[in-house]
């Protein structure tokens, strides 16, 4: 059998691999369908995390760097890719009672042909039925990061909603915003393909950053209020600065993207400082949620998982391309890193037509 590994920064492998055996807790999935993360992973797969020669100190709350004699945070060489997986149990352990051979699941996991997972009051280790689409259950990472920033920057009927950067979160953010009943919904993305999904989810605009000042643009689009949410999930400095300049007065951001260090550019001046705008660095992962204890993450993924698989959220466009587990190597250093444009969350088929 065979997994996907990273062997060196920007290089992936598929290698060999012998599974161990199941413990009484654990059962044994054959995968039909995965698909990697293309914010943080791809920031390991690129070997520039922060994670690497630092890590967070949960006490202190910052992050320290780790010391001489301490292992890496990641270590290529047989550095596992991928994120959520979908497949068919095919062994149980003595101990498991919820789930059962034949069974549908999906969870995380790198992409691999075979996945060994707990199985005892695991509930990130979902039931599906069988008809149930792979692509929306793979989208079910993404969904409670759109679902953290829609709640944190507090979109509610009838507002003006900006979604900056049409990746997965940002894809389904502006379905979201839509089925909330903002008034206006703009989706702000350089590629053309991008824009064109989100036109058909929900975005009443859609604007090319390379080609318009976005910030004046929204305001332009909302009869010179500006935006009472924005979502920013590129990590983009330019991004940045035009929300500030397109957010309404009281408005608020969540800043949902995990930022590289921003070069000099960032004008905090200006229109950031006349218009009483806030941002909220949003992060569905981090516990205690600001509505704790209504909300955790628990719940929060709960809510993603019946809207994905209720079909409330259609990501069958948002899962592109899809490629053969056998290209998906190739298929990693293309779509995910050399070519991003020319995919929004790479799939990868197992033992089927892609």
């Amino acid at each position: 059998m065979k997994k996907l590994v990273a062997t060196a920064p920007r290089m992936a492998e598929l290698k060999d691999y012998e599974d161990r055996p199941v413990e009484s807790n654990e059962v044994r999935v054959k995968v039909e369908f995965a698909a990697p993360k293309h914010g943080t992973e791809l920031a390991d797969f690129r070997g520039t995390t922060p994670f690497i020669n630092g890590k967070f100190d949960s006490e202190w709350n910052v992050f320290i760097e780790r010391e001489k004699d301490e292992p890496r945070g990641i270590e290529f060489g047989d550095l596992p890719i991928g994120n959520m997986f979908v497949g068919t149990i095919i062994e149980t352990g003595a101990d498991v009672t919820e789930y059962a051979a034949g069974d549908r699941v999906c969870s995380y996991g790198p992409i691999r042909e075979t996945e060994i997972v707990n199985g005892v009051n695991n509930y990130k280790l979902r039931k599906m039925s069988k008809d149930s689409s792979a692509k929306n259950a793979v989208c079910y990472d993404p969904a409670q990061f759109a679902l953290g920033g829609i709640r944190d920057a507090n979109v509610r009927p009838g507002d003006y909603v900006v979604v900056i950067g049409l990746g997965a979160i940002g894809q389904i953010a502006v379905q979201l915003a839509k089925k909330l009943g903002a008034a206006v919904v703009i989706a702000v993305d350089p590629i053309e393909k991008r824009r064109e999904i989100a036109a058909r989810y929900g975005a009443d605009v859609c604007l090319d950053p390379m080609a318009c000042d976005v910030g004046y643009e929204i305001k332009r689009s909302t009869g010179k209020l500006g935006a009472d949410a924005i979502l920013e999930t590129s990590g983009s400095v330019q991004a940045l600065q035009s929300a500030l300049k397109g957010l309404a007065y009281g408005g608020t951001i969540a800043y949902v993207a995990f930022a590289k260090p921003f070069p000099a550019g960032l004008w905090l001046g200006q229109e950031a400082h006349y218009n009483y705008g806030k941002i909220i660095f949003s992060r569905a992962c981090s516990e205690p949620n600001p509505d704790y204890p209504r909300w955790n993450r628990k719940r929060m993924e709960d809510v993603v998982w019946d809207m994905l698989m209720s079909n409330y959220l259609d990501c069958s466009e948002i899962i592109d391309p899809i490629v053969k587990f056998e290209d998906c190597a190739e298929g990693i250093c293309t779509y995910m890193d050399r070519e991003p444009e020319k995919s929004i969350k790479m799939g990868v088929v197992f033992g089927g037509e892609a």
